[in-house]
């Protein structure tokens, strides 16, 4: 009976683990759902981001799909820079670890300009995002001009 007890604990650590194996594959199908409408999309435990031509939408993953969807134009978009333990970030010699990582878009508007900050949980991703979505901009700067 001993033995059995001390069995118990490793049951209930497999039960866990198999739990959160399947909350996070729960979580992983709604955001290929979700991707699907996209052009290009991005998925970790922070932060969905999904770009359809000039939109870029951000949420919370969970199970049932992303929440707190915002949705905004790149051609809204004042600047982008990757924040790095708070500070701006040299695309070209990313550090190599820091935390917290977000990608933060400062909104154009008439009073003041809002700021939008997508967490991500790496900072080489964050920094092909980044690189990415400010070629994706100054594309639309020279279409405007």
């Amino acid at each position: 009976m001993e033995r059995g007890l001390m069995w118990l604990p490793l049951l209930a650590i497999f039960i866990f683990l198999a739990w959160a194996g399947w909350n996070e594959y729960q979580k992983l199908e709604a955001y290929r759902v979700w991707a699907e409408k996209f052009d290009r999309a991005k998925y970790d435990i922070y932060a969905v981001l999904g770009q359809q031509e000039d939109c870029l939408t951000w949420g919370k993953p969970t199970r049932s799909g992303p929440v707190n969807l915002q949705t905004f134009s790149l051609k809204n978009v004042q600047s982008l820079q990757l924040l790095v333990n708070g500070s701006v970030v040299d695309l070209e010699n990313p550090p190599s670890a820091g935390s917290p990582i977000f990608l933060e878009f400062l909104l154009k508007d008439t009073k003041d300009a809002a700021a939008v900050q997508v967490p991500f949980t790496e900072i080489p991703l964050a920094t092909k995002w980044c690189q990415y979505l400010q070629q994706e901009l100054q594309r639309f700067l020279l279409d405007k001009s």
